[in-house]
């Protein structure tokens, strides 16, 4: 891996081709991160061709993608779903700079803190869809894990599986919840949890009013350190 190093670096994010909304603290919307970042939409990379269809002819546009970030000076590529753990390991060795591909990534971070005996919860956007081969992609397939999936919330997975156009966040905010409570009470031993989906971030504040002072990792605490780890930044 060569050093890439532009006068002004930015993170690359590989995204899905979607139509429903981007809210504040989506890895979509811009002003979720307080350092520069620029898109690269794969074409007709849909959520279900992707999350429910495991579609691996979308693993050449992917790199093609990385590709075209890079060499426009991108100084390390993340996505926009954390089901391309699928393909982590074909981008880290098809990419010149550090590769991110999914917020699973920081399973590892988790298991270095919990305590002996206790479990990582992942909350996915679909549990039927996360795969051995999925966590294999990343590393993570022989820790304590204990899955929950948004399989069963209506706006959800309608909007972010399914492609609607509009998005009620009061719902989406109870469904989470509501997951993630489920999750709790069938794992009492939980020591973290980690939000696989990158739609997720902006219902992180109000969720931790459920899982108070667990760790709870998403694309946005994985940005924010790879950021921080690859630029330097000014300290006070």
């Amino acid at each position: 891996m060569s050093p890439n190093n532009p006068a002004s670096p930015f993170i690359g994010i590989i995204m899905l081709d979607t139509i429903f909304p981007r809210i504040p603290g989506d890895i979509g919307h811009p002003d979720t991160f307080t350092f520069p970042i620029r898109y690269s939409v794969v074409k007709d990379a849909s959520p279900e061709r992707l999350v429910i269809k495991a579609d691996k002819t979308l693993l050449a546009p992917f790199v093609e993608a990385g590709q075209g970030l890079i060499r426009d000076g991108a100084c390390a590529i993340a996505t926009s779903c954390g089901f391309l753990a699928l393909f982590h390991r074909e981008l880290t060795r098809a990419l010149d700079v550090p590769v991110f591909s999914s917020s699973l990534l920081q399973v590892h971070t988790a298991a270095s803190v919990i305590q002996p005996g206790q479990k990582i919860g992942i909350l996915t956007a679909r549990k039927a869809s996360l795969t051995h081969d999925h966590l294999a992609g990343v590393g993570i397939e022989n820790y304590p894990l204990a899955i929950q999936g948004m399989d069963d919330s209506e706006e959800f997975t309608s909007v972010f599986i399914h492609g609607k156009k509009t998005l009620d966040t009061d719902q989406c905010q109870k469904e989470i919840n509501r997951a993630v409570a489920a999750l709790m009470a069938a794992t009492p031993d939980l020591g973290a949890l980690v939000l696989e989906c990158t739609n997720m971030p902006p219902y992180t504040p109000a969720l931790k009013e459920i899982t108070g002072t667990m760790p709870v990792y998403d694309s946005t605490t994985l940005l924010n350190t790879v950021w921080d780890s690859i630029v330097s930044s000014p300290r006070i």
